[in-house]
Formats: structure tokens, sequence, C-alpha cells
């Protein structure tokens, strides 16, 4: 299915890579990389590439369509200018070894904090088929300080070097930061500048991490999106349904997690309680569309 966003032609980039909707990404939050502050020398990459790769078997042996990989254990994190090679070079060693294990697999980047051009690189190098931006276009005050969007740099950096295939799914409002620079334009218009600035999905979060994003502001990004629309916080088994009535995927962290804790072993039982909602809600939605055909 091709959609529109102001005349240019675009693919639904979640039936693109995975040829259905109903896609279930879950979270691997990395153990600290080089040159965080709270990186474990002794145990070293070897340490960080194990847990990943049991938590990537777990979530594919449950059912899961595919992972972003989020340097999320490097707090406190760092503008993008200065996240440090090592810190590439980690996540693109990372990312390789997940590849190879799982091939056929699509595997995202985020490079945190909105290190977008780094994630493009890592994705380019090691085989990543989408990057998560967590602000693309227009600005918001995070914990890091002034972040502003990367659109323009990282896509003419992203162009230079053969990468175009590497799509950005795109924050639309981030969670976890103060908006009142663009406190004068609706979530929907931050939307459509996003979709203009040539994102491929438009992700909606809550306000914190683990916030589900309210149903409002899941009908406005629907209403206006021909993008796919990606849930990135709050999702849980007890609202998947709803969650899948306006978004194409989601992206699963915490609620998969022991306790509902975003940096805990992953849950077995909650891993196989999502993709179990997920393939009932799946079927219902196919057998309504077959019947409205």
């Amino acid at each position: 299915m091709t959609t529109f966003t102001d005349g240019m032609p675009k693919e639904n980039d979640v039936v693109r890579l995975w040829g259905h909707r109903h896609v279930l990404v879950g979270m691997l939050h990395l153990l600290p990389l080089p040159g965080a502050p709270k990186y474990d020398p002794p145990q070293g990459m070897r340490a960080v590439r194990d847990r990943a790769r049991s938590e990537a078997e777990q979530l594919i042996r449950a059912g899961f369509d595919g992972f972003i990989v989020e340097n999320g254990w490097d707090i406190p994190f760092v503008k993008p200018d200065d996240v440090g090679h090592e810190t590439s070079a980690a996540l693109a060693v990372i990312v390789a070894d997940l590849k190879r294990a799982f091939p056929e697999v699509p595997v995202g980047i985020n490079c945190l904090a909105n290190a977008v051009g780094v994630s493009i690189a890592v994705a380019a190098a090691a085989g990543g088929s989408f990057v998560r931006a967590n602000q693309w276009a227009n600005a918001y005050v995070a914990n890091e300080g002034f972040v502003e969007g990367q659109a323009g740099r990282v896509s003419r950096y992203r162009h230079a070097i053969g990468a175009d295939a590497v799509t950005v799914w795109a924050d639309v409002k981030v969670k976890l930061g103060a908006h009142a620079i663009t406190a004068d334009r609706s979530l929907a218009e931050q939307a459509r500048d996003t979709a203009w600035f040539d994102a491929d999905a438009l992700i909606v979060t809550g306000s914190r991490l683990g916030d589900p994003p309210s149903e409002d502001d899941l009908k406005t990004v629907r209403g206006i999106a021909t993008l796919p629309v990606v849930v990135g916080s709050g999702v849980r088994v007890d609202n998947l349904r709803e969650i899948f009535r306006y978004a194409d995927a989601v992206i699963v962290g915490s609620s998969i997690k022991r306790n509902g804790v975003w940096h805990q072993p992953m849950d077995e039982a909650a891993l196989h309680a999502m993709t179990a909602a997920r393939d009932r809600i799946a079927e219902t939605d196919d057998a309504a569309a077959e019947v409205k055909e």
C-alpha cells in the first residue's frame, strides 16, 4: 500500500518491513556501553552482547516481530554531538552480532539522546533497517538541555553514505521533555511538521517512561497521518486492543520486563501474554476486514 505525504509517494514502512500491521517491536535496553559512567570494564562488551542476544532470543521465540536496540543504560545521556566514538562502535558491534543471529529480523537503532546520525551510521554498517529519532523536527528542552531536530543534517548525511534504505521512525512529541518552545503548535501541526521533514513513521508516546499516549493524541495523529503510526510507550496487554485501533505497530519495553521495570530481565509470561493478545486482535481485525470486503 502506498501512502502520500503532501504529494510525495511513500510506502507504509511497517508493511514494507513485515508485510502486515499489528507489529510488536521489543525494546532491548543495552547494559552500559564503554564510555558510560556505569560501564563495567571487567565484564566488558561480552556481558552487553550476551544480555542483548539472550533477550533478543526471548523476544523472537515468544513471537515478537522485531526489536529496537537502545543504549538505555548510558545514563546520564549527552547531546548528539557529544556521543563518543566508543558508543558508535559498541552499538555497531551489538547490532552486527544480532543480525548474524537473526538475519531476517528487522532491527531498529536508537542512540540516546537523539543522536540520529550515529543511529544511521550504525544501521548502515551493521544491517539495521530503521532508526528512532526522538526529535526529528522542531526542538524541545530535555534533561540533556536544548535538543534540536536532526532532519536536515541527518537526511543529507544518510544520503551521502548511501544509506537511504534506512528509514526514520520519529517521535511527534517526545516524552521526558518540556515543549514550551512548540506550545503554539498543536499536536496535529507537529505531526505534519515531522511528516513534512520526510519521516517514515510517526511515533506517539505518553509524557513519561511507561506511560501510554492518550486516546485523543492517538486519534489526532491517526486522523491526519498518511504515514504509519507507532506507539512508543506504555503498551500493555490490557490496552493493546485500544492502541491497535489507531497504530500499525507498537514498541514494547517496560511491560515485558519483570515487575514492569524497564531495566529488569525479560518476563517470559509477560512476553507470551503480549503476543497472544496481539494474535487475538489481529485475527479479529482481519476477519472484520474480510467482511467489509
